[in-house]
This record gives structure tokens, C-alpha cells and sequence, in this order.
């Protein structure tokens, strides 16, 4: 009798055990459930929030700054592929080269960047290079330096040492607009890589306004004398 009782307390005991261990089981899964939730969850945002680091904030500046430069180094671009063909100065066509090599790449960076942030990228139509102001620097659309469609043509038709003294004027004008439109994105830009764009555009084409104008200054006395 008191071994049947003993067996049955026995029995009642681990089938209490039992129970609490499955009640626990389910508790520990659970949590791990949420845990993995909690995972699952910071996966699902977390590269949301790496693109958006990656990408950076713009603001209209860096905008105005890509629509605008786009046009403004396509002219430049132009009127670089014309010395191969009427410049006379192997300096001139070397400049070109280089100003050409230099601002392809620009423009498709910059096309990207409009691409991806939903905004227009400025056409490439016929002619549309061709839009600007020669004297005042700028046109309808704000671009410092943008060449009139007289200034291209003249530019088109000249060959020789007269190309080479008309190119390096307008080039130096060109890229004095160039500076000025990315100096005011380096100070009003929020797009890490535009104002590092902006940056450059200051850096090489100061440096090269300078080569021009001394080559200017190598023509000058040439012709002089």
C-alpha cells in the first residue's frame, strides 16, 4: 500500500515537473521569438539607414548646382572639341585635351546624381550649349560665364593663332563662371560628394585659368612683336 502511494506521489511530481518545463520551454521560445523579431526588424530598417548614409542629404543648392554645371561643362566640352581640328598651339590642344578628359566624367557623375534623386537632367539638345550671356557672365538659367551663340559661332569659324587667342578668352571667362557657380555650392551645398565635386572644379580650373592666361601672355608678346 505504501509503495503504491510513494509510486503515485512519484508519478504526480515529475508529471508536475514536466509541465513546468514545457511552460518553461514555451516561455524561452517566446522570447527568442521576439528577439528574432527585434532582428528581423532592425535587418528590415537597418539598410534603409546605411543607403541613406551612403546616398547623404541634398538640398536645392546641390540641385541648381548639378542642372547647372551640366550645360555650362557640355559648352566647355565643345569648345574643346574644336581645337583638335583648328587650334595651332600644341599647348592649346593639350589644355583641350585635358579640360575634355576632365569634364566627360562630370557630367555623367552629375547626371547620376539628378537620376537618382528624382530631378531633371538638363537636355543635350542641338544648340543648347549655346545659351548665355557673353558679356554679362550669365544668362536666363543664372550661369556665370555660358557663351552666346555669336561667341560659338565666332569660335567655329576661326582656325590657327586666331583660334588659339579667341578660345583661351572665352575658355578663361568659361571657367571663371565655372568657379564662381561651384565656390557658391561649396559654401551653400549639403551633398557631400557635390561640394567635393565643387571643391575640384575650383581647384583645377583656377589652376588652369592661370596656365591660360600666361599662355595668353605668350601669344600676346609673340604677336607684339
Amino acid at each position: 500500500m505504501t509503495s503504491t502511494r510513494t509510486r503515485a506521489r512519484t508519478l504526480t511530481r515529475r508529471a508536475g515537473l514536466a509541465a513546468t518545463a514545457v511552460a518553461a520551454a514555451l516561455v524561452l521560445a517566446a522570447c527568442g521569438s521576439d528577439d528574432g523579431a527585434d532582428t528581423a526588424a532592425g535587418a528590415q530598417t537597418s539598410p534603409s539607414a546605411s543607403a541613406d548614409t551612403a546616398s547623404g542629404a541634398h538640398n536645392d543648392q546641390d540641385v541648381s548646382f548639378a542642372q547647372g554645371m551640366i550645360p555650362h561643362h557640355r559648352q566647355a566640352v565643345q569648345m574643346a572639341d574644336m581645337a583638335a581640328g583648328r587650334a595651332s598651339s600644341t599647348a592649346v590642344k593639350d589644355l583641350a585635351s585635358r579640360i575634355q578628359k576632365a569634364q566627360d566624367p562630370e557630367i555623367r557623375t552629375m547626371s547620376g546624381w539628378l537620376k537618382a534623386w528624382g530631378e531633371d537632367v538638363p537636355s543635350a539638345a542641338p544648340g543648347m550649349d549655346h545659351s548665355g550671356g557673353h558679356s554679362s557672365g550669365s544668362d536666363s538659367s543664372g550661369m556665370a560665364g555660358m557663351m552666346d551663340p555669336k561667341d560659338m559661332d565666332e569660335l567655329m569659324k576661326a582656325s590657327g593663332k586666331a583660334f588659339d587667342t579667341l578660345f583661351l578668352t572665352m575658355m578663361v571667362e568659361h571657367h571663371e563662371g565655372a568657379v564662381e557657380m561651384a565656390t557658391t555650392e561649396k559654401a551653400k551645398g549639403q551633398y557631400g560628394p557635390a561640394t567635393k565635386l565643387a571643391d575640384d572644379v575650383v581647384t583645377a580650373q583656377t589652376a588652369e585659368i592661370e596656365e591660360m592666361n600666361k599662355l595668353l601672355g605668350m601669344s600676346g608678346s609673340k604677336s607684339g612683336s
